[in-house]
């Protein structure tokens, strides 16, 4: 009866644990607004960016504090869904440090954007005529407007209010077809070549006469709607609707390398390194795992979290034509490349089913996004469009919702920890912190500091501690954020007066940090230390 008890408040004190939301912020920008929302783990509103035009898409916080956001440009000559044709990054008090206008006649953004360390990657349509079209190999139905594969931009900040276009890909450049062989880009069979997309596997898409959807009546090709980047990998994986197939490529090319067939960390160049979910599109025999639209194909964050690594999609009929599902894959990734990823010959890429599922509380058939926490609960943003449920909210790994639902009406959203960079850059901007858990520790600006000596100060990644300046003996050394978080922490084994202790900050996020020096009876002498990179 006692080991009873006691087994089951230990499983009581584990769904205790494993049910906590973390404590953090959530950004979102409302379909059709001109605002962009962060709202604590309470749901107050913490900080807004108020702009003169809507925003597109989807909106980041950079590690600075500022938001990037996509949003219509006015003047578009194309037209189409989650059109955009202007970036802007925009500072905490509203005003705009940069934007850059990617519409004209044969260019347009649209729906998303994602990071690169500074840059921004957007995604783009580019007009392609009927004749280049049916020039290509394709069979079917072209529509007056011609067809619009998409490309990527990424774009470099220049200091002085706009961008450059530093980096691209194409759609374009990695087509193949089985039909003519007078033809560019012919292949005796499409199952052979993977890396390549088949340029008649999608007969509709949005031209006129090609199936509509949520193209409308623009030559929307592919509708690419979801694009994340992997800085440990330097590779990009995006989501297509119209494809029902999520796709990775290569980021370490140069842009002639990205339009080639060899180069970069894979020697692949810009083909195809791996897809999943539709295996009929290159010819291959296999479950089909995406039925329908797919969504937000990014990697979770591989920091020894669960499923940390895999690729996660929010998969729009995962479940059920009503039923969303937030989908985890393993990608099958080489270990003698580091960089290229299995597949037997004659056979899908695998999994041949998706790794971990999370069946939707909250569903919806368009748009919408997920995320996974660091204490391992699922974040889900279920879009308004085409009838969705238009919520924000999250679950624990036994699918309990411990946050939400939001009513965000949001195409994408997301949540963003206590120790995000961005956010304890935003700290003097926000309203009511005391609303929040993120600040409740160690402020760094009521701390005493003493005079300990450490250099260089500010640090581009190591600085040493000289302990002869005490002219005492240490015990231990701690290292804290600026949200009282220890990321650094050491007992010295020999208490010493004479010498120097060097300590790195490599990997730890931009910041002010405070040294904490503890002696033999627990005295604490401290120091700050900025950390830049």
């Amino acid at each position: 009866m006692k080991k009873a008890i006691i087994l089951l408040f230990c499983l009581l004190l584990i769904q205790f644990v494993f049910s906590q939301s973390f404590n953090g912020f959530a950004l979102y920008n409302s379909q059709g607004s001109n605002t962009t929302y962060l709202i604590d783990e309470n749901q107050n509103i913490a900080h807004t960016w108020n702009m003169n035009s809507e925003c597109n898409y989807a909106v980041q916080l950079k590690e600075n504090g500022n938001l990037v956001r996509g949003t219509k440009n006015n003047g578009n000559i194309l037209g189409g869904a989650a059109e955009g044709g202007k970036v802007q990054e925009i500072a905490p008090d509203g005003s705009i440090v940069w934007e850059f206008i990617y519409s004209d006649a044969n260019h347009l953004s649209h729906h998303d954007l994602t990071l690169i360390g500074n840059n921004v990657l957007l995604t783009a349509w580019e007009v392609k005529t009927a004749n280049e079209v049916i020039n290509a190999g394709y069979t079917g139905n072209v529509g007056n407007s011609g067809k619009w594969p998409t490309h990527f931009i990424e774009l470099e900040p220049d200091g002085n209010g706009s961008a450059n276009i530093v980096w691209e890909w194409h759609i374009w450049d990695h087509l193949c077809q089985d039909v003519d062989p007078s033809k560019p880009n012919y292949v005796v069979n499409i199952s052979d070549h993977p890396e390549l997309i088949d340029i008649n596997m999608i007969q509709g898409g949005g031209g006129p006469g090609g199936g509509g959807g949520p193209g409308g009546n623009s030559g929307d090709w592919f509708h690419v709607n979801g694009v994340d980047y992997n800085e440990e990998l330097d590779q990009i994986v995006f989501s297509s609707r119209f494809a029902s197939e999520i796709y990775i490529i290569d980021h370490s090319t140069t842009t002639a390398e990205a339009a080639s067939h060899s180069g970069g960390n894979s020697g692949m160049g810009g083909d195809i390194l791996y897809r999943w979910g539709n295996p009929s599109n290159y010819g291959i025999s296999g479950s089909q795992i995406i039925n329908n639209a797919v969504h937000d194909a990014r990697w979770i964050t591989n920091d020894g979290r669960p499923n940390g690594g895999f690729l996660q999609i929010f998969n729009n009929s995962g479940v059920s034509n009503n039923q969303s599902s937030v989908d985890g894959i393993e990608t099958p990734l080489d270990p003698s490349t580091g960089y290229t990823y299995l597949r037997n010959p004659g056979q899908a890429f695998q999994p041949f089913s998706y790794t971990t599922r999370y069946a939707c509380a909250y569903s919806a058939s368009g748009q919408s996004a997920s995320d996974r926490m660091s204490n391992g609960n699922i974040y889900v943003n279920a879009s308004a469009g085409q009838n969705g449920a238009g919520v924000m909210y999250e679950v624990d790994s036994l699918g309990n919702l411990v946050w939400g639902p939001f009513n965000s009406q949001s195409p994408k959203g997301f949540r963003y920890e206590c120790d995000y960079p961005g956010i304890i850059a935003l700290k003097d901007y926000l309203n009511n912190i005391s609303s929040t858990s993120c600040f409740d520790q160690t402020n760094i600006d009521d701390l005493t500091v003493s005079l300990i000596s450490i250099f260089p100060n500010p640090t581009k990644g190591s600085f040493v501690i000289d302990l002869n300046s005490l002219n005492e003996k240490i015990q231990e050394i701690k290292v804290i954020n600026s949200i009282g978080q220890v990321v650094y922490e050491e007992t010295m084994n020999k208490l010493s007066s004479d010498f120097v202790k060097e300590i790195s900050l490599y990997g730890k996020p931009e910041g002010v940090y405070i040294v904490h020096l503890i002696n033999s009876s627990g005295s604490i002498y401290s120091n700050r230390i900025a950390y830049i990179k």
